[in-house]
C-alpha cells in the first residue's frame, strides 16, 4: 500500500505515519527527515539545502525526486510507503506519477490533514524548542505554511480523479486521528 499524507508542517503527518509504519510495515518516507539527514552530512548539497530551508524556501524538485526514487527502491519499502510532505505542487505530482509508473507502482490513497494555522504555529514552535530544531522558528514556520497553502492546494484537484482522496481532522487527539486513518484504510 502506497500513501500520500498531505498537510501543512506540524499537522501530525509524521506521527501518524510512524504508527502505520509499525502496524502495517509500510515505510514512512519524510522528505523533511531525508533533507535533515543530508544537511547533517555536511556535504556541499547539505550546506545548499540548509541555506534554502533556513530562508524558509523549498528545496528543488530534482533533489527531492532523486532522494525519493532511490529510497523507494530500498528493500524496506517493498510492502509500501507513506510519502510525508510530498508532493507539494503539480510539477512534483507529475514527476512522482512518472517515477511510480516506471517502477510499476501507484498511490493507493491520499489523506489530507486539515488543521488550524495558528494552532499549528504554536505546536511547531513548541516542537522546535523540545527538539532543538533551528529550521522551526515562528517567521520561518509562517512562511512555510503560506508557501504550502499557495503551492499545495492544487494537488488535491490533481489527485481527485487519480486516487482515493480523503480529508481528516488533524486537530483531533492523536488516537482519534489514527482511528480516522484506520477507517479510511480499512485496517
Amino acid at each position: 500500500m502506497n500513501l500520500i499524507f498531505l498537510g501543512p508542517p506540524g499537522a501530525g503527518k509524521g506521527t501518524q505515519a510512524k504508527r502505520l509504519e509499525k502496524n502495517l510495515r509500510i515505510k514512512h518516507l519524510s522528505t523533511g527527515d531525508m533533507l535533515r539527514r543530508t544537511i547533517s552530512s555536511a556535504s556541499n548539497i547539505g550546506h545548499e539545502i540548509k541555506a534554502v530551508i533556513d530562508a524558509g524556501n523549498l528545496v528543488s524538485d530534482n533533489i527531492i525526486m532523486q532522494m525519493i526514487s532511490e529510497r523507494i527502491d530500498d528493500p524496506d519499502c517493498s510492502k509500501g510507503f507513506i510519502l510525508d510532505g510530498f508532493p507539494r505542487n503539480i510539477a512534483q505530482a507529475d514527476a512522482l506519477e512518472h517515477l511510480l509508473s516506471q517502477k510499476s507502482l501507484r498511490i493507493d490513497h491520499l489523506i489530507e490533514f486539515c488543521v488550524d494555522k495558528e494552532q499549528m504555529i504554536k505546536r511547531i514552535c513548541k516542537r522546535a524548542t523540545e527538539e532543538s530544531r533551528s529550521d522551526d522558528n515562528e517567521d520561518t514556520i509562517r512562511k512555510r505554511m503560506d508557501v504550502y497553502h499557495q503551492q499545495t492546494s492544487s494537488i488535491l484537484q490533481y489527485y481527485q480523479d487519480r486516487v482515493v482522496l480523503n480529508v481528516i481532522d488533524g486537530m483531533k487527539p492523536i488516537n482519534d486521528v489514527a482511528d480516522q486513518i484506520e477507517k479510511i484504510l480499512a485496517v
